[in-house]
């Protein structure tokens, strides 16, 4: 008894060759150019973000910035604190206003790992309710001479207090 016969044989074969022809076709294109923001904890590993914050304390965190566009670049992350309502979205940054920046350049396949401490501003509307940090990754547009909103950014929800819990 024939395990393998013509046809099966043929088949196999057939797949065999779509997918080397693809893989090679994949390694000539290339990667798509990207980058990338992330947020840490204050030790600068993914897992311990605090659950509440005070009004007025400066929370430390990290944040990671990844830079694969083919040429170096300027980025800037932009710090807002308002509501889970007001988010950014991949085509339009939050309305919140500014409250803090920081610019780097980075060359391709560069990375940047960067320590943060950020305000906690008083907002009435935010006591003992869900507040939002919102982290935005900027580009800066050598061609307009402007900065430029990604479409990416990363958020952390806290509850605000206006003084810490005892017991």
């Amino acid at each position: 008894m024939n395990l393998l016969n013509d046809e099966v044989f043929a088949v196999i074969l057939a797949l065999i060759i779509v997918a080397s022809v693809f893989t090679v076709g994949q390694e000539f294109r290339g990667i798509e150019p990207f980058n990338a923001i992330g947020l840490l904890d204050q030790e600068c590993k993914i897992g311990y973000y605090p659950d509440f914050v005070l009004i007025g304390e400066n929370l430390t965190l990290c944040i990671h910035i990844y830079n694969y566009m083919g040429s170096p670049e300027a980025y800037m992350v932009v710090y807002k604190f308002g509501t889970p309502d007001a988010l950014p979205t991949n085509t339009t940054p939050s309305p919140e206003p500014v409250l803090w920046n920081y610019t780097v350049v980075l060359n391709h396949g560069e990375e940047s790992l960067l320590k943060i401490s950020v305000p906690i501003p008083y907002r009435p509307d935010m006591i003992w309710d869900n507040a939002t940090l919102i982290f935005e990754l900027w580009m800066y547009n050598t061609a307009k001479g402007e900065w430029e909103y990604t479409g990416r950014w990363v958020h952390l929800h806290v509850v605000v207090r206006e003084v810490p819990l005892l017991g």
